[in-house]
């Protein structure tokens, strides 16, 4: 059958499941907005505020759901709004396709009128991209990009459409999916071998989980492991959830905001296993003195990570569920050992801790949270001291539950990722915690969230600060506060109340159940809680920056 490029962008939708889509009509895309019209009863769209609130919805569907993200903008302003979103998915692996309005063809590289060379812009941040020029290659494009999205390292595609390829005309057949096939383990069987034999003869294991472990479901395969063989279990910040924070053996996030216990016992192993992990510069701080006594074993899909920041003893490349069975099955049980008398010694002794008193404590609040929603929230996070209290102080249960940018590190981030990941999972409770400084960001996404009549909360930790930057001011530059100091002229409750959400206000520990009973028995709108914390409140431990990670500020 004939149709429009428009039509054919559509019908491509349809083929890979797409149900929803975020983003910002303009002149580039003006076609696709009257064929998405025609498809509405197939296809939810969402009207986002601004176009980085699109990127980052898209990015919050996709981490909720496991299923590719989807956001489009038109040309010029439009696309490069979606720049900071396409780079946060880029770096935590999250599986994106961004579709952008380009200029008709003959006005390309003319200066014209919107036109911004997208691709060009982009391809540091994407796994690959396209610019569309040819009405008779766009359906395959579209298929490519969302086949490139899902396969090995997720990440995102952008796909740039010249407004006259959506109004032209060609032949469109419909074709399936194309199926990604189950990678296969790619590790040889001598080089499992020698590694199980290494994991056999250590005396002190520990494994980090990180993002990886989720994206490629294999939190079970982790599980099985580490209680065969008994072995301490930390996490990256993208790896919370992917083991349960309540197990037995588990001893909390590692690095720079990790916990003692985890640092010490990596300063401790004789093997440190890294699974699906970037060994990023937070997790290993002083790179010529992390893990000094460890062999390092590395498992991830991406052989670009293996000794990228890090000398690698037992490089393992492949599928990390399959490698993990290899490993299991060739590994003998293990009782408890003297080892873990020792970790378990030092999550009684240093656990994380805050003071105990009549003023509003943000881990306090984030401790109440995981009460009142029995640990089962999927919980968004700004950027800043917000994030690092909610992965300190809920406890992550279950992959996808802990939605947050950990490598670009972009304020703005949560409230957008808020919106598609309840959009994602409606069944679900939906918080974001964010900091006054990131919420001010993007607070116009509010405007979606209300418009769509979505119960999610908002707990903003109101300290008047950019308080992880003023934290490092007076930890590292002797108190010098230079601009991190944000003034009380803004009501957060009365925004909330202006844009249409409920807002309440939280000064005092004794108020917050009935402040978060209240928002969590929403139905249809928002909620705001503006918690007012001290400016001075800090995120503890700390790794001082050079400093190896067995080396905190913990008070």
């Amino acid at each position: 059958m004939k149709l429009t490029g428009a039509e054919i962008f559509v019908e491509c939708l349809k083929e890979q499941g797409v149900d929803t889509i975020f983003g910002f009509p303009g002149g580039a895309v003006l076609n696709i907005y009257d064929a998405l019209y025609k498809a509405k009863d197939d296809i939810r769209h969402i009207l986002t505020s601004h176009e980085q609130g699109a990127a980052h919805a898209a990015d919050g569907y996709a981490r909720a759901t496991g299923k590719v993200g989807v956001c489009i903008a038109t040309s010029g302003p439009g696309a490069t709004n979606l720049v900071t979103g396409i780079a946060t998915a880029y770096m935590d692996s999250v599986p994106m396709v961004a579709f952008t309005g380009q200029v008709a063809t003959s006005l390309l590289g003319k200066d014209s009128f919107q036109e911004v060379d997208i691709t060009g812009i982009t391809m540091p941040i994407t796994k690959h991209n396209y610019i569309v020029k040819d009405v008779t290659r766009l359906a395959d494009i579209i298929r490519e990009a969302f086949y490139i999205a899902k396969d090995g390292r997720p990440g995102p595609v952008l796909v740039d459409i010249c407004k006259d390829v959506t109004a032209a005309v060609t032949e469109y057949e419909p074709k399936a999916p194309r199926k990604h096939e189950e990678a296969p383990v790619g590790v040889s069987k001598s080089k499992l071998d020698g590694a199980a034999a290494a994991i056999k003869e250590a005396k002190r294991p520990v494994l980090l989980v990180g993002g990886g472990v989720g994206i490629a479901n294999a939190g079970e395969e982790v599980i099985k492991l580490a209680e065969k063989l008994k072995i301490p279990v930390s996490a990256t910040l993208m790896g919370l959830g992917a083991f349960p924070g309540t197990h037995e053996l588990f001893t909390g996030l590692i690095g720079m905001h990790g916990t003692k216990t985890s640092n010490l016992s990596v300063s401790q192993a004789d093997l440190f296993i890294a699974i699906g992990a970037r060994f990023s510069d937070r997790v290993i701080s002083n790179v010529n003195r992390f893990a000094p006594k460890a062999k390092i074993m590395h498992i991830d899909i991406d052989p670009a990570e293996i000794g990228k920041n890090i000398s690698v003893d037992y490089p393992l490349v492949g599928n990390i569920k399959k490698i993990l069975r290899y490993l299991t099955d060739n590994v003998d049980e293990r009782d408890y050992t003297e080892w873990n008398r020792q970790v378990n010694e030092w999550k009684a002794k240093y656990p994380l801790k805050y003071a105990q008193d009549s003023v509003l404590r943000p881990q306090y609040i984030m401790e109440r949270i995981y009460e009142l929603t029995g640990g089962e929230a999927l919980i968004t996070t700004e950027v800043g001291q917000n994030q690092l209290w909610a992965a300190q102080f809920y406890k992550y249960s279950f992959p996808r539950q802990f939605i947050s940018s950990g490598g670009l590190g972009t304020m703005g981030y949560g409230l957008g990722a808020c919106i598609g990941a309840k959009l994602g999972r409606p069944e679900r409770k939906v918080i974001n915690i964010a900091g006054d400084g990131s919420f001010r960001m993007n607070c116009n996404e509010l405007a979606t969230a209300v418009e769509y009549k979505l119960p999610v909360v908002i707990a903003i930790m109101n300290n008047h600060a950019l308080g992880m930057v003023r934290q490092w001011q007076n930890l590292f530059y002797d108190g010098r506060y230079s601009s991190t100091t944000i003034g009380g002229g803004t009501d957060f409750v009365a925004l909330a109340k202006a844009f249409g959400a409920e807002g309440i206000n939280v000064c005092k520990p004794e108020e917050v159940d009935d402040a978060l009973k209240t928002a969590l028995s929403s139905k249809d709108r928002p909620v705001l809680i503006n918690f007012e914390i001290d400016m001075d409140e800090k995120v503890f431990p700390i790794v001082p920056p050079g400093a190896p990670i067995n080396e905190l500020i913990d008070e």
